[in-house]
């Protein structure tokens, strides 16, 4: 209930009612103070208003009590947050009290280097926060024990008010002001939580990171030290794993590396990202969810040691799909397109190849090039009869039998070479991958010009 100014002085239980409703209040106050960006000028001007309110005879008799306040306060805050029942004893005591002890002091100490004394009360909260995270406590824990602590001092400072004869608009100031000053205390505190967990997240990210380029080493590092490493990092290291390689993103568009879960190792910040994963199939959906477009490529599952090698299929095929070469999709499997991979793995020595196997059709013209390359392919493919390739290429069998006499003509010999065959086959079956305009069959009037005589029985004939 909140008190009226009827009263002839303020009950420490009606202002003990007044705190408790404020409980709402400071828990969104500290979690503005903690949040990135809020300035910290407000808490230091909170402090400062309440110290100054304090009247200065009030102050000498609180100060007097102060060690007995600071042993009721710890007491009361031991039996009202489970989390702080445990022995006064290590950094625990020294927080605790330290704490404890510059919340009071400050308060009935005016006197002296008000700015030291604000930058030594500002310093105390925030490594009682930092220390509040790293034994493991939460920011509810800390809120709690600083507003229990607060109603005990100001039934004490109330009490001792009343008998010092302490107006009543006074203690109704130092009520509003002490709000503002648990608001500060919270916020002080949290703002020391919240940096040393992101310190902590930090160098735990900065450790997966650095373990993701341990496993893609290449030549791999001992397994002794991937697996030391990954003992600080609380990822699990499995015998076969998968890399993804993902499409770059400038750094205002980049993922958290928290969305993909601990079991995902992540590197989005180098120009080439990948995610490195035990089972990407597990993966997979919230993948999908949370690349929101951007484009993925999956490499082989492999052992630990070959990671490298799944990061550099991983990201050919990527390059791959960029180029237009594999299909347009989000997410590509590597596995899917294994016989593309093979075959483009290093371009240099297929032009090589290419030049040589496709060298008797250099001197044709483009269109004719492409009407017996685009037969001879469907040939030692099918190696099927007249029929059948022209079935395939949609022409008459009459013009099948008369490109296959050309390509007998032009070819000789190394048509019946199953060496010379099988580079023709990897030339052609590239020129297809790499070049989407080579028509697979018959364009219109594909066979206006050519000739409809009977040819000469080809290979075709003779294998029907």
């Amino acid at each position: 209930m909140e008190p009226t100014r009827n009263f002839a002085t303020p009950s420490s239980t009606a202002v003990g009612l007044r705190l408790a409703a404020h409980h709402g209040a400071t828990t969104h106050a500290a979690e503005r103070a903690a949040a990135p960006g809020t300035p910290t000028g407000r808490g230091i001007s909170a402090a400062r208003a309440l110290w100054s309110a304090i009247p200065p005879e009030l102050s000498v008799r609180m100060r007097r009590q102060s060690v007995d306040l600071v042993r009721e306060v710890i007491g009361e805050i031991q039996a009202a947050v489970p989390a702080y029942a445990q022995p006064l004893q290590g950094q625990f005591r020294e927080v605790l009290v330290g704490s404890v002890e510059m919340a009071i002091v400050r308060c009935f100490d005016s006197s002296g280097d008000v700015n030291g004394a604000v930058h030594d009360w500002t310093n105390a909260f925030t490594y009682a926060g930092k220390v509040e995270y790293a034994q493991g406590r939460t920011m509810d824990a800390l809120q709690t024990a600083v507003r229990v602590g607060a109603r005990v001092v100001w039934r004490r400072m109330s009490a001792v008010g009343r008998t010092m004869g302490v107006p009543t608009e006074t203690l109704f100031t130092l009520a509003d002001r002490i709000f503002a000053y648990v608001d500060e205390v919270c916020a002080i505190a949290i703002a020391g939580y919240t940096e040393a967990q992101g310190n902590a997240t930090g160098a735990l990210e900065r450790r997966r990171r650095q373990l993701l380029k341990l496993i893609l080493s290449n030549p791999p590092v001992p397994p002794q030290a991937i697996a030391d490493l990954a003992g600080t990092t609380d990822w699990a290291v499995p015998e076969r794993l998968a890399v993804i390689a993902l499409e770059y993103r400038p750094a205002a568009d980049q993922l958290p590396a928290s969305v993909f879960g601990g079991d995902v190792l992540v590197d989005l910040e180098s120009a080439d990202p990948c995610l490195v994963v035990a089972d990407p199939d597990a993966h997979l959906p919230a993948l999908v969810r949370e690349l929101a477009g951007r484009r993925a490529a999956i490499g082989p599952t492999v052992p630990l040691a070959e990671a490298h090698r799944s990061l550099s299929c991983a990201r050919r095929t990527l390059l791959l799909a960029q180029r237009g070469v594999l299909p347009d999709e989000k997410v590509l499997r590597c596995s899917d397109h294994l016989s593309a991979l093979v075959l483009l793995s290093d371009e240099f020595l297929l032009d090589q190849l290419t030049q040589r196997a496709l060298e008797p059709f250099a001197d044709l013209t483009p269109k004719q090039r492409d009407r017996l390359t685009t037969t001879l392919l469907a040939w030692l493919e099918t190696r099927g009869g007249i029929n059948e390739i022209a079935t395939r290429l949609d022409v008459h069998p009459q013009t099948v039998r008369y490109r296959m006499h050309q390509i007998e003509e032009l070819l000789g010999d190394r048509i019946d070479d199953p060496q010379e065959r099988l580079c023709m086959e990897i030339a052609l079956r590239a020129r297809t991958l790499l070049d989407p305009g080579v028509p697979a069959q018959r364009s219109p009037h594909d066979e206006d010009d050519e000739e409809t005589a009977p040819a000469p029985v080809s290979l075709a004939d003779r294998r029907r």
